[in-house]
């Protein structure tokens, strides 16, 4: 970010590597003081789409560090537990990008991991995960020390929104799909190869999450956003969509309180495809080798975002001592 929008990076970078919570309210304050909040809410209507963005990624990472992240930062309530003039930013950069509940992991994730070196061409994300080094924009762990197991947990969440875009590719084929089509097994089996990937890709990167260093603060983080169900990547709410596991075992409103935390634009492609992948859902009550294809989708499914829920508790687990020193 450049001007004085660069006021705003360095808060974020601040907040996240503070000590506990009362370090990232001690940020917010001095910036309060010194009247930088209320000069970036003063400029937020300049911003371009992903500026605003940019800004977002940063908003989130300053507020779930001081824990408000369950907050509606235009509710009368919230003007009691956070700081008014950060609340009035907050609200600012939600207007700016319409939408209201950016403080979850796809915008603390998806907006903060670019490319080490800047590719000469525009790139699709999923090529330049498979082909460049990707580095944290705002670190939750300090300078010169190793990555923390959020910033971990982020990276994972990255590359697998970023590899599963066939996933998407594939939801977008099954919709409108009889199930007696005969591309439809095609396409089902094509998705459970993806799943499976997807999930080698996750057991990849357990080890070293487990071994990077997690501090209380950092937990206390993970923990606020678990309890928002503000941490399910996006990839894995296209495939329920799609299979239509979460609307059966978790209930039709648990399934859109997952969802409120994506864009408005994506919230409304997985109702599309909720409706449009109803006919291949039929698939679940019948017979026969293409019910079979369709079940063991199903499952690799639920397997998938098992191994996601494994990765997470690693993240939120306990860990000796302070972190290493660098090498």
């Amino acid at each position: 970010m450049i001007g004085t929008w660069t006021r705003l990076d360095a808060m974020a970078r601040e907040a996240a590597v503070a000590p506990d919570r009362a370090g990232a309210l001690a940020v917010v304050e001095r910036a309060h003081r010194a009247d930088e909040l209320t000069a970036l809410r003063q400029r937020v209507s300049r911003l371009s789409p992903r500026n605003a963005e940019a800004a977002a990624m940063r908003v989130a990472v300053i507020a779930v560090s001081c824990g408000w992240s369950a907050l509606d930062p235009q509710a009368p309530a919230a003007r009691e537990v956070a700081n008014e003039a950060f609340l009035e930013l907050w609200a600012a950069i939600a207007h700016r990008i319409d939408h209201d509940q950016f403080v979850a992991l796809p915008t603390l994730a998806l907006h903060n991991w670019a490319p080490e070196r800047k590719p000469r061409r525009h790139i699709p994300i999923d090529q330049l995960a498979r082909t460049e080094q990707l580095v944290p924009i705002v670190r939750w762990a300090p300078e010169g020390q190793p990555l923390s197991r959020l910033d971990r947990l982020m990276l994972a969440a990255t590359r697998l929104e970023a590899h599963g875009i066939w996933l998407f590719r594939l939801a977008d084929t099954l919709a409108g799909r009889a199930p007696d089509d005969s591309s439809t097994p095609t396409a089902l089996r094509r998705l459970v190869r993806i799943q499976h990937a997807l999930r080698a890709q996750l057991h990849s990167e357990a080890a070293e999450l487990a071994a990077a260093p997690a501090t209380d603060q950092q937990r206390a983080v993970l923990g606020a956003l678990a309890e928002q169900g503000a941490l399910e990547p996006p990839v894995l709410q296209a495939a329920d969509a799609v299979l239509g596991i979460g609307g059966r075992r978790l209930g039709e409103g648990r399934r859109q309180h997952l969802r409120r935390h994506l864009p408005a634009q994506h919230r409304a492609w997985l109702s599309a495809m909720d409706r449009h992948c109803a006919p291949v859902r039929t698939l679940a009550h019948r017979g026969g080798p293409d019910a079979a294809v369709y079940r063991e989708a199903q499952e690799s499914l639920i397997a998938l975002r098992r191994t996601y829920t494994a990765l997470v508790h690693t993240a939120a687990a306990p860990t000796p001592g302070p972190f290493p020193e660098a090498a």
